[in-house]
């Protein structure tokens, strides 16, 4: 799975690099390295949704450093199945 994270501008200000860093820890911490690849990009066109994220290259959502942990969760969820 390819999670992209948004660190525009507007995602920046809301928060993008704590985000990468909850995420981050919750791959390492689930051991996740070979099933979740993060990387960023610089514009997913929801500005006013910041922070965006993509999955593998489609859907996009929007979560915040203190939703970072729960979307994690969902997405580990989708790879089980």
């Amino acid at each position: 799975m390819e999670i992209k994270i948004c660190i525009g501008s507007a995602c920046h200000l809301k928060g993008s690099y704590d985000v990468i860093k909850n995420c981050q820890s919750y791959i390492e911490t689930n051991q996740l390295e070979s099933e979740i690849e993060l990387k960023s990009a610089f514009c997913l066109g929801r500005c006013s949704e910041a922070v965006s994220v993509q999955v593998d290259g489609s859907e996009v959502f929007s979560i915040s450093p203190e939703t970072a942990e729960g979307f994690m969760k969902m997405m580990h969820t989708r790879i089980k199945l």
